[in-house]
């Protein structure tokens, strides 16, 4: 099993890399979270791995973080959930998002990212409850106001991420039309 690869970065082209490691080209298949934090070509990087073997192919998962991996882990374990779909999920949702997104029981979410149908965002939620590491994620509670504000700030044209950002930094009580309020603020300076 290969589980950490470390070397020098030579080829980028979503979704794949080609890393370098003491003369061998690991190709490695990425999500769009790491895709965008690689270094410039010819540069160290560091990756944690998850090594697939399959009957046609051996395929080569990298995450930057730990618990990118584990989300990973989690959500290949999901029944008609695989590889790809699991790096899909993981390319539209941070791993604080998805967290979110299953202990807010909100597969509405999930079904924004590409190839996630409505059942399969619902088994998502049903089977990955409890089973993400959400310490530092920063885990608010999903009310339905704060649902609602960040679908307003979505519809104003900010990203999902920005609003839910400016949504952590809410009070806890913070009514909907304030909780906009307060959040157009943030999002402005």
């Amino acid at each position: 099993m290969i589980g950490r690869l470390q070397g020098q970065l030579l080829a980028k082209q979503p979704p794949q890399i080609l890393v370098d490691v003491h003369g061998v080209g690991y190709e490695v298949s990425v999500p769009m979270s790491t895709f965008c934090n690689l270094p410039e070509l010819g540069h160290p990087v560091t990756l944690v791995t998850h090594f697939v073997v399959r009957e046609d192919a051996q395929i080569l998962y990298g995450f930057f973080e730990e618990r990118e991996r584990a989300a990973f882990r989690a959500l290949i374990k999901v029944s008609g959930v695989g590889p790809r779909i699991a790096l899909a999920v993981l390319s539209g949702l941070s791993t604080e998002d998805l967290a979110l997104a299953v202990e807010g029981n909100d597969a509405a979410r999930l079904t924004r990212v590409p190839g996630i149908g409505k059942k399969t965002a619902e088994r998502l939620v049903l089977e990955l409850k409890g089973k993400l590491d959400t310490s530092g994620a920063g885990l608010i509670a999903v009310t339905d106001e704060r649902a609602d504000i960040i679908s307003a700030l979505v519809a104003l044209g900010y990203a999902e991420r920005e609003a839910q950002k400016a949504v952590k930094e809410l009070g806890a009580d913070v009514s909907v039309s304030d909780g906009i309020r307060q959040a157009l603020q943030l999002l402005s300076h």
